[in-house]
Parts: structure tokens; C-alpha cells; sequence
């Protein structure tokens, strides 16, 4: 073979290479862009089930201040740790765990305070018996069960991203154009001991 034949050869494999190489690298890429999208519609919708939720709580504060004056200072705790959650706002395209972590801190402040409202609640039975607080009371369970079913399916979006971010040969993809991994719903800490109960 002369060696002007090889040096054809050697450009056309070079060729059939970077050609492979670019879609592979085309292919990864947009296969971590697409799956990076799964999570950032995934956390907008976590976003939308706790403004649902914050939606639903002035209603539900004013239902009970009709009833129970004197709680203001329950009252006054949920408003405040409705302000508190809905001024705790995260980038989706940067979900660390720490932002996460402080979001969902701000939340469980405010699942504490309605917690301690329907416990208050307890004592004012023409309260508990009004159609309207008992819709609001249902319309909020239906929102935290929503809540938890997508956290879980935010977690698992995440974690199809995160899987795909740190696989090889993905990964050269992922850390050339700057995927991060992105961060978890974790339980609330202290979540895994069971309450002690004592008669």
C-alpha cells in the first residue's frame, strides 16, 4: 500500500472517530441537559404543593381567629412561619443540599406551627364542628400528602440525574460542561426514633 493510500486511510479513520466522538458527546450532553430539566420541573412543582399549601393558610387563620381570639399568639406563629417559608427561595439550577436543607427547615417550621393550631383547635368543639375549617382541614392534609408524593418524586428525578452525572464515561461530559450533582430531601432529623409513649 503506498503511502499516500495510508495517510487517506489514517484521515478517514480520524474522521469516522471525531465523528463518533461528537455524537457520543452530543448524545451525553443533551441526555444530562434533558435529565437536568426532569429535576428543575420536578422542584417546581415541590415549589407549587407548599405555595398551595401557604394559599391555604390565611383562610384557615381567619377561620380559627373568628372562634379562638385569645390564641394570638398561636395564630401569630403561623402567619410568621408562613412569611418565613415563603421568603426562602431556591435557584433549581443550583439544588444543593444545603439550599434544600434550608428550605425544607423553613417548612417544617411551618408544618410546626399549623401542627400546633389544630392541636388549639381541639379546644373549641363549635370550631371543629364549622363546615368551613373543615374543609380548609381537609384541603390541607390532601396538600401534605401531595407534598410528600412529590418530594419523593423529586428524589427520584434527582437521582437519576445524580446517577447519570457521576457514571463513566458520562461524567467527562458532566464535569467539561459543568453538571453539578443536585442535593436531596432528607427526613427531618430525628425522624428515624420512634416517640416514647408512656400511660
Amino acid at each position: 500500500m503506498s503511502a499516500a493510500k495510508k495517510g487517506i486511510s489514517t484521515i478517514g479513520i480520524l474522521a469516522i472517530v471525531a465523528v463518533v466522538l461528537f455524537f457520543w458527546v452530543k448524545g451525553t450532553y443533551n441526555g444530562l441537559v434533558s435529565k437536568d430539566e426532569a429535576v428543575k420541573s420536578a422542584w417546581a412543582q415541590v415549589e407549587n404543593v407548599y405555595q398551595r399549601r401557604a394559599d391555604l393558610i390565611p383562610n384557615l387563620v381567619a377561620t380559627v381567629k373568628g372562634y379562638a381570639e385569645h390564641e394570638s399568639s398561636t395564630l401569630e406563629a403561623v402567619v410568621n412561619a408562613r412569611a418565613k417559608a415563603t421568603s426562602v427561595n431556591v435557584d433549581p439550577s443550583n439544588l444543593s443540599e444545603e439550599d434544600i436543607a434550608k428550605y425544607q427547615a423553613a417548612q417544617g417550621e411551618l408544618s410546626s406551627a399549623l401542627g400546633r393550631l389544630i392541636a388549639v383547635v381541639e379546644n373549641y368543639p363549635d370550631l371543629k364542628a364549622n363546615q368551613n375549617f373543615l374543609e380548609l382541614q381537609a384541603q390541607l392534609e390532601g396538600t401534605e400528602n401531595r407534598i410528600t408524593v412529590e418530594r419523593q418524586n423529586f428524589n427520584s428525578v434527582a437521582q437519576e440525574y445524580n446517577t447519570s452525572v457521576r457514571s463513566f464515561p458520562a461524567n467527562i461530559v458532566a464535569g467539561i460542561f459543568n453538571f453539578d450533582q443536585k442535593g436531596y430531601f432528607k427526613s427531618a432529623e430525628g425522624a428515624d426514633v420512634a416517640p416514647k409513649v408512656e400511660f
